[in-house]
């Protein structure tokens, strides 16, 4: 699959008249929890020819391929992405942080080295807070749910975890994750349940787990409270991100 992916990225780039400057993994193949059946979620940033960007006459800042198949592509424009970055998209912090690379550019680490520094943490908590509460509150509430549903709700739990203990972006990587923020005694039943995931379909279902319902809801709590008293994030300047972009156009024909 991986020659196929690569061979796509090809295809957009010479149709589009693009360089790509990184493509990665996400979702549930990047987490290390994808069922046989999973999509290949491949994600890219770009850069058009630098007289693109001299013209006033506005661009679509996104590429999105249509899903054929298993394989769903697409992409942002280097500028979509670092007024992301300025923003601390979380996001753009998963795809950077992908353990699973399929292109990356040498310019693509003059932009990896200036991310640490927009990272807020208010931004991160409330991102992975939000998709937490919608994944309990929509999905794991009637007596058979989908697996990947509490996946959907623990990894974001335990991302906020990470950023609370840590003031990092969390790892992309499920497993990792698990090490470090989950209590020992649920251990056996989370690895029970990624075994479970692995070999069944994306809408495999089974009761729901009380102990691991218990700990999701106290978790939230405590997450919801946390986050409520943290600061607001001091405001960042544009001035390291002008000057990359400067440096990206600079070396762009």
């Amino acid at each position: 699959m991986k020659k196929a992916i690569e061979e796509k990225l090809r295809e957009i780039a010479e149709r589009e008249n693009i360089k790509i400057l990184y493509a990665a993994e996400s979702g549930s193949r990047a987490w290390g929890f994808a069922s046989p059946d999973s999509d290949y979620d491949v994600r890219f940033l770009y850069m058009r020819p630098r007289d693109a960007y001299l013209r006033l006459e506005k661009f679509r800042d996104v590429i999105e391929e249509p899903l054929v198949g298993e394989l769903d592509v697409s992409g942002w424009d280097i500028p979509k992405a670092l007024r992301l970055l300025h923003s601390s998209n979380p996001t753009l912090f998963e795809w950077a942080n992908s353990p699973i690379v399929y292109q990356a550019a040498p310019e693509w680490e003059w932009v990896r080295e200036e991310m640490d520094g927009y990272f807020s943490c208010r931004a991160g908590l409330g991102h992975y807070l939000n998709m937490a509460q919608n994944n309990i509150r929509h999905h794991l509430h009637t007596p058979s749910v989908k697996w990947k549903k509490y996946f959907y709700a623990l990894r974001p739990l335990l991302a906020c975890r990470w950023i609370l203990e840590n003031s990092t972006p969390p790892p992309v990587p499920f497993e990792k994750l698990v090490k470090a923020q989950l209590p020992a005694e649920l251990l056996p039943v989370v690895e029970t349940l990624v075994a479970a995931k692995k070999r069944a379909g994306e809408k495999a279902e089974g009761p729901r787990i009380p102990e691991l319902d218990r700990y999701l809801e106290e978790e939230l709590r405590h997450v919801r409270e946390k986050a409520d008293g943290l600061p607001p994030a001091p405001k960042k300047d544009w001035e390291g991100l002008d000057a990359l972009y400067l440096s990206l156009l600079d070396v762009r024909p």
